[in-house]
């Protein structure tokens, strides 16, 4: 229990910081939120300007802490104010509409990669020097290759020239948002080309990571007792050598899925898919503090939240972490 306590207390203390930060550093940008607004409705009568400065929480200056104690207040109700580069719409109301878009194709993408580059490492790992081992290069080319460059690539191929595949968009014109099998399938078909961009240009990663730590764990003593007592070479790799193995492989994929909100920015603008990273960066360019900070506090407290729960899941698989807190 107290290794828990004590890493509840640091991602206490960490998500403060993260609030704290999220405030000020908008703040620090050149530029004005209401008067970006005003420049957007030049038919608004300078009474707004006042109106405006408060249903922002921009007052003046001289009020920036008190602005700060409000800012707290506002995200522990769960209110994020109104999007400047989209006014008048609810910043919740944004998230709400390209979160799922993000969490279902990078999400989807990036549990994918994990999964088969870590298999594809238990088993290099495990029968080092064989044809794995002579494939994983040609795979790490993928890795190095900047993945919106492989997106336009992919695009030029599958899309513009085969037509095997749309060129972007999340789904097709003409249909509804829905729950309805017409859009799921045309918003499925969409991703399909962004999704394998992510997968070809992470599994590498994820399975040189496996193979080394499989090749220094095969090593340990407790590996080689078992193969010395006659254990079948399933049991063996599973039970005893990728099981220890995956601990450094779990640390990396919390903090992996912590990101997942955060998108893929140039990859969502090659494909002008309409996720959280092109909000992101509309946000930006626009000044749009409320989102741009609305969208920083769900990044960073999805980052620790998947943290928190790899930690949990290691004091689960890992006796040692268990010894640890017991001490």
């Amino acid at each position: 229990m107290g290794f828990i306590v004590r890493r509840l207390v640091f991602y206490v203390v960490a998500a403060w910081a993260a609030l704290t930060v999220n405030f000020f550093i908008p703040r620090a940008m050149p530029g004005n939120a209401v008067e970006a607004i005003m420049s957007k409705f030049p038919n608004l009568q300078p009474s707004a300007f006042h109106a405006l400065q408060a249903m922002l929480g921009v007052a003046h200056p001289g009020s920036l802490w008190h602005q700060y104690f409000t800012y707290i207040d506002d995200v522990f109700h769960f209110n994020f104010g109104v999007s400047v580069s989209q006014y008048p719409a609810k910043v919740s109301t944004l998230l709400g509409q390209t979160i799922p878009w993000t969490l279902t194709l990078v999400g989807a993408a990036t549990v994918i990669a994990f999964f088969l580059g870590t298999a594809l490492g238990i088993a290099a790992g495990w029968r080092h020097g064989g044809w794995l081992d002579r494939v994983l290069p040609g795979l790490m080319f993928f890795q190095a290759i900047p993945y919106f460059f492989l997106a336009l690539i992919l695009v030029d191929l599958l899309a513009v020239t085969v037509h095997l595949f749309p060129i972007g968009q999340g789904y097709a014109a003409g249909y509804v948002p829905g729950w309805h099998w017409s859009f799921i399938g045309s918003a499925i078909y969409h991703s399909v080309l962004p999704a394998f961009t992510i997968v070809i240009t992470s599994v590498a990663g994820w399975m040189l990571q496996m193979r080394n730590v499989m090749i220094t764990t095969i090593g340990e003593d407790y590996v080689l007792a078992a193969q010395a007592k006659g254990l079948s070479s399933r049991r063996v790799v599973f039970t005893y050598a990728a099981r220890n193995a995956l601990l450094p492989q779990l640390q990396g994929f919390g903090l992996a899925l912590g990101f997942v909100v955060s998108g893929a920015i140039i990859m969502e603008i090659v494909f002008s898919y309409p996720g959280i990273g092109l909000l992101l960066l509309n946000a930006v360019t626009s000044n749009d503090y409320p989102l741009m900070q609305a969208i920083f506090l769900v990044i960073t407290f999805t980052v620790l939240v998947a943290n928190f729960v790899v930690d949990l899941v290691l004091v689960l698989v890992d006796p040692r972490v268990r010894s640890q807190e017991g001490a």
